[in-house]
């Protein structure tokens, strides 16, 4: 397959480590067009728990393999028949094979162009770096995407990384077709993974939490209005996650209005409004929320059960949902007991999330069982898609030296005294002896060996494709 990946993530580098060799921004594309010289297409994925890349190593063919497959069909060389006025295509020679050495020489000069790039010396990187190679490179680029080696076991936004990685490749145009199409399936495989088993179905973080509860109590998202007490950093991811559910209105209430302008502007969009209200409106605002995320950091209660019935009555008793992530508590408990409203506080979110992790957990050994039938799967499709170029490599190489001999037999018949039965009697015994010597020597050569299973193979094939005749 000639796939490879090189890299560190939060397993095998401290997080220093990690920040000096992230590659972002501009660096991006000034890397993958330095890499382009010595692969055959790569793509950089780099957060902050992983820098990886992910390459193709060249096909190499030395002139010496070319001339002994080439001799193997005992034929004349290409040249002769360029010579002789014929078009062909290059000697044949697998468009798999790659030598182990050659294979470790690309991964130590990507290695080396990483130091280099990164002004680190390699002995000092090196111990961290992992190395992947083929099927085991494309179990890890699989893995990765499925969420399955994230820190957060099953996070879904690893996936998006990795397309971004990738759109950036394809607008430095550095992404050859063989390794475009081991990316469409490793896409295709990790979207298999998460919808036929429960590895990212369960939420894991407090944010994310958060906004399943929106997704479980509440439909039509757009006619929704979120109300987010405090614009702190909590708060932010909370509001994140449920805006891009698609509520269509967002409440700001925070003491410090620069904080939640702030916050406004992240949030804005086409379809969304967001609305910036002092903290001492929220009495008035509440009745306008059907979600509520609180995280002040206050000693005392924002939000009491008597402000809580006024703007049930108000909204005439439709659902709210509120949730409170502050310690000490923002939302008053008692309103728990009140009818139409779900409150959840940090803790019955942390109870829920390390359930999810458990169940996660043992998603993931369905999930890691699914990677493994999809690797197989994957890696016989290349298989059979690689097989298919060395056949129209060995058909053109063969045509090439048919189309020679014709050539030759039609130049004698053009001679004087020559009997056209003779020229013909020889095209064919020729013509037999070219495309039978490279099927005979490998029998021979199978027998020689012991490799009763090759030979057996070879043979029965060969019969088998006579029988068809």
């Amino acid at each position: 397959m000639r796939l490879v990946v090189i890299g560190v993530n939060h397993k095998t580098a401290p997080v220093a480590l990690r920040e000096r060799l992230a590659l972002v921004g501009d660096d991006v594309n000034v890397a993958l067009n330095q890499i382009e010289a010595f692969t055959d297409g790569s793509v950089i994925v780099s957060t902050c728990n992983r820098t990886e890349i992910y390459a193709l190593v060249p096909q190499t063919s030395t002139s010496q393999h070319a001339n002994s497959q080439s001799s193997n069909l005992q034929s004349p060389t290409m040249q002769d028949v360029k010579a002789a006025g014929q078009t062909s295509n290059n000697a044949f020679s697998s468009s798999m094979n790659i030598s182990s050495a050659a294979f470790s020489a690309h991964i130590t000069k990507i290695k080396a162009w990483l130091a280099d790039f990164k002004q680190l010396p390699l002995i000092d990187i090196d111990p961290y770096l992992y190395v992947h190679r083929d099927t085991h490179a494309l179990t890890h680029w699989l893995r990765v995407a499925a969420g399955l080696d994230s820190m957060i076991l099953g996070e879904p936004q690893i996936l998006g990384q990795i397309k971004n990685s990738v759109h950036l490749a394809q607008d430095q145009k550095v992404l050859s077709n063989q390794l475009g199409w081991i990316i469409d399936q490793v896409f295709a495989a990790a979207k298999r993974v998460r919808n036929e088993t429960q590895v990212g179905a369960q939420a894991v973080s407090l944010s994310f939490a958060a906004a399943k509860l929106v997704t479980q109590i509440f439909d039509d998202l757009p006619s929704r209005t979120l109300l987010v007490v405090a614009a702190g950093e909590m708060n932010r991811l909370v509001a994140t996650h449920i805006a891009g559910l698609g509520v269509g209105r967002v409440i700001i209430c925070n003491r410090n209005p620069e904080r939640a302008e702030a916050l406004a502007a992240e949030l804005r969009g086409p379809n969304r409004r967001v609305d910036v209200r002092p903290l001492q409106e929220l009495p008035q605002v509440l009745a306008e929320a059907d979600i509520v995320s609180s995280c002040s950091g206050s000693m005392n209660l924002l939000i009491d059960k008597t402000m809580t019935i006024q703007a049930l009555k108000r909204r005439r008793y439709q659902p709210m949902l509120m949730i409170d992530l502050a310690v000490p508590r923002d939302i008053d408990s008692a309103i728990s007991r009140i009818d139409d409203v779900y409150l959840y506080s940090v803790d019955d979110l942390q109870h829920v999330i390390a359930g999810n992790i458990e169940q996660r957990r043992q998603a993931a050994v369905d999930a890691e069982l699914l990677v493994s039938q999809l690797v197989v799967e994957i890696d016989r499709r290349f298989q059979v898609r690689q097989v298919g170029k060395d056949i129209q490599q060995y058909r053109a190489c063969t045509q090439g030296q048919v189309d020679k001999l014709l050539h030759e037999s039609i130049a004698k018949l053009q001679q004087d005294d020559v009997s056209p039965e003779d020229i013909i009697t020889e095209l064919s015994r020729r013509l037999t002896q070219t495309l039978t010597h490279a099927p005979s020597k490998l029998m021979r050569k199978a027998a020689r060996e012991g490799d009763s299973e090759l030979l057996d193979f070879v043979v029965s094939g060969l019969q088998d494709a006579h029988r068809g005749h």
